[in-house]
């Protein structure tokens, strides 16, 4: 009686034996990669934890040490009391009408010069481009007083569209839509044109539509600079009913000398929270539109 003979399992050959210490090397590339995101985000995320929780003690507990980082009894009065010593619905408001205004004005200008740069033919358009990229490079205060003798000029001094209509235009915007624009096929402008369409028409009506990752990108980044704003609105700002949340803050510096830190930390939680809101909406498109244009 014959017995099967079982096929014995082939040696692994030298590109094999190869791939298992590599697969290793990665998995522990992979594992260094991960600890690393993580300790730099806690470096990130530890001090809005602790702004929050202070926000929470009371004036006594604000200057624990070690820090008690849950609150065991929560001092939410700490938030009525920053309505209470300054006019913070006047301040978000204002903010809200300066950043809002700046973010939509920004989102057209920058959308339709970046479409300019990227798929209009005209003269001189690597020149133009080159300069609006210097201007990258000119620091804000470097330029402050040329603008304030203008906005002085226009009988806009302390005046909320003081702060709005410097910041129309702005270069980063415009190269971050010309490099998204630039990887958009060419020949949907062309079959447009053969058809009629204007170059408005073909902006309007084939580009900017999908265009909503890089234009969420821009908002995201321009409501974040601007709703944190401080120097501008120091300089351009004198009335307390005109002043921004960054600027009216700062009246409630005050509670320093009385100890409660807590207050003043809870203002500007109530800050921050746009902030985040706003990211939290827009995160979506966010990571797609901020590496739009990387690869050409």
């Amino acid at each position: 009686m014959s017995t099967a003979i079982k096929p014995q399992p082939a040696p692994p050959s030298a590109i094999q034996k190869a791939r298992i210490p590599h697969a290793g090397r990665r998995k522990v590339y992979r594992g260094f990669g991960l600890v690393l995101l993580i300790v730099i985000a806690a470096v990130f995320v530890l001090p809005i934890l602790w702004t929050i929780s202070t926000s929470l003690r009371t004036p006594a507990q604000s200057f624990d040490n070690p820090p008690q980082w849950i609150p065991l009894n929560p001092v939410w009065s700490n938030y009525s009391a920053v309505f209470q010593q300054v006019p913070l619905a006047t301040f978000f408001l204002n903010s809200v009408f300066v950043t809002g205004a700046i973010v939509i004005l920004q989102l057209i200008t920058s959308t339709m010069s970046g479409y300019a740069f990227a798929l209009v033919r005209f003269r001189g358009k690597g020149a133009v481009f080159a300069m609006v990229l210097a201007t990258m490079m000119v620091p804000a205060q470097t330029t402050i007083i040329p603008i304030f003798i203008l906005i002085r000029y226009l009988g806009l001094s302390d005046n909320l569209w003081s702060l709005v209509i410097p910041a129309v235009g702005g270069a980063f915007g415009t190269f971050l839509m010309r490099q998204y624009f630039l990887q958009m096929p060419s020949e949907l402008a062309e079959a447009a044109r053969v058809d009629g369409a204007s170059n408005f028409q073909i902006f309007a009506r084939i580009y900017a539509p999908i265009a909503l990752p890089p234009m969420a990108t821009l908002a995201v980044l321009n409501f974040s600079a601007y709703w944190n704003e401080f120097f501008r609105p120091l300089i351009f700002l004198q009335s307390t009913n005109n002043f921004t949340l960054p600027v009216g803050l700062v009246s409630l510096q005050g509670n320093f000398g009385t100890g409660s830190v807590s207050i003043v930390l809870a203002g500007v939680v109530i800050a921050l929270i746009p902030s985040i809101a706003i990211f939290l909406l827009a995160q979506r498109y966010f990571v797609e539109g901020i590496t739009a244009g990387s690869f050409r």
